[in-house]
């Protein structure tokens, strides 16, 4: 054990972590590109971007000179009753490349807060319009959309939460409607979710302040996708029903599903769009959750009451709003969804290995993300199967973790093919092991 291994036992307590059981982390002492290095020197491709942050590779020199050059200038300012030139810049960039009105943008620090400030704004919104009765929210099954208490009554399916459920606020959830390669069914099951969606909205729908999804990909969930028009028709009926529809793109946002913003490929303008995690690139935490025009202007008036009484200390920090404005440029600096285009190009061709595998089912691709479950393997978060095969993975060079029975990769958009090469041959080898 390292002398860094040493003091993290003694003092560290990690994020999703039974200290009592979990092996020693890895010591990371630096990153490039699609690349970690551990402290012995060991390379592992970070095939999952590092929990789906660092979107254009790790130590991007551009966006590295963009936080030197910031921190040379501002580090940091109070965001009440104060600006400065980033967050106006990044405001007015993330406004123009969202579909629609969604122009007000609202700072936080994670993409839990983000979830949290929808809610607070979707519960407001209609207190502010004189209707104290749409008090509950409507969720998919099984989604995952934070930690923080609102976000957990979201994701209330998920087994972290069952502990805390009498914290909880009123969630109704409504059935997903899964795809995959293979899945002949699809048409029923949407039909289906959605009859389950339409008796839901007759017996609760006047009642509920939104619909809040994640769009076409359930993250933490096991990586479970959903066709465009079904969120379309959805989020149609939500809104005809008089609810503010909110996407929680946390994970789906900055590419994830080969487009910049999944709304973009659903064909739909929600109320409320919440971004993280890929919104900086990976280089330091910040959170945005945008509105439409015609939801901020419901909070004004001449009362403080109105008003959205909610803030952070670290509040849209220019060193953060930087480095997001400078990823935003790389975007199309770098032609990053044509990379994308072709990264899915390279996953799709292993989709026909993973059909014929014996321990491999239900393969699927969207954008940049692959993703199958194992065959035979039950559970949630960690399974047998899948902790030995993290563990045989990270002996061999590759950042792959999978979640439970499910296995996926979401690579660095910088991710070279000679390296997806290597991730593949890596991915079968450890599925061999079996």
């Amino acid at each position: 054990m390292s002398e860094i291994q040493k003091l993290d036992r003694r003092h560290v307590w990690h994020p999703f972590t039974q200290h009592a059981t979990e092996r020693d982390p890895v010591v990371v002492t630096r990153a490039k590109g699609a690349s970690l290095f551990d402290e012995n020197g060991n390379e592992l491709l970070d095939m999952i971007s590092s929990w789906w942050t660092c979107i254009h590779g790790h130590a991007h020199p551009e966006l590295v000179e963009a936080l030197h050059s910031q921190a040379e200038t501002l580090e940091h300012v109070m965001f009440a009753g104060f600006t400065h030139p980033p967050a106006a810049n990044l405001s007015h960039a993330l406004s123009q490349r969202l579909p629609g009105d969604l122009n007000r943008v609202f700072f936080s620090d994670n993409g839990s807060s983000a979830v949290e400030v929808a809610l607070k704004i979707a519960y407001q919104y209609h207190r502010n319009k004189g209707d104290n009765v749409r008090t509950s929210f409507i969720a998919f099954d099984g989604g995952y959309h934070g930690d923080t208490l609102g976000a957990m009554s979201l994701g209330r399916g998920s087994s972290f939460f069952t502990l805390y459920e009498g914290l909880m606020c009123d969630v109704h959830t409504i059935p997903y409607a899964p795809i995959w390669d293979g899945s002949n069914d699809i048409d029923q099951r949407e039909t289906e979710a959605l009859a389950a969606f339409a008796n839901t909205l007759d017996a609760q729908g006047a009642n509920a302040a939104a619909l809040i999804i994640e769009p076409m990909m359930q993250g933490a969930s096991g990586f479970r996708f959903s066709r465009a028009a079904f969120v379309k028709k959805l989020s149609e009926m939500a809104r005809e029903a008089g609810l503010l529809v909110v996407y929680d793109e946390v994970a789906t946002g900055f590419g994830r599903t080969g487009a910049l913003f999944a709304c973009e490929k659903i064909g739909f303008v929600p109320d409320i769009i919440c971004l993280s995690k890929g919104l900086t690139a990976g280089m330091l935490p910040m959170a945005v959750t945008v509105a439409r025009d015609q939801v901020f202007e419901i909070f004004l008036s001449q009362s403080f009451d109105t008003a959205l009484a909610h803030g952070h200390t670290f509040t849209a920090n220019p060193l953060a709003c930087a480095v997001a404005l400078k990823s935003l440029e790389l975007f199309e600096g770098e032609n990053t969804l044509e990379k994308i285009a072709h990264i899915e190009t390279r996953h799709r061709e292993q989709v026909t290995a993973l059909l014929d595998h014996p321990r491999a089912e239900r393969p699927r691709t969207l954008g940049p993300v692959l993703a199958f479950e194992l065959t035979g393997s039950e559970g949630h978060y960690k399974t047998d199967d899948g902790e030995r095969l993290r563990d045989w993975y990270l002996n061999n060079g590759l950042n792959i973790r999978p979640l439970g029975p499910t296995v996926y990769l979401m690579p660095p958009y910088c991710i070279t093919d000679d390296e997806l090469t290597r991730a593949y041959a890596g991915m079968f080898e450890g599925l061999n092991t079996l």
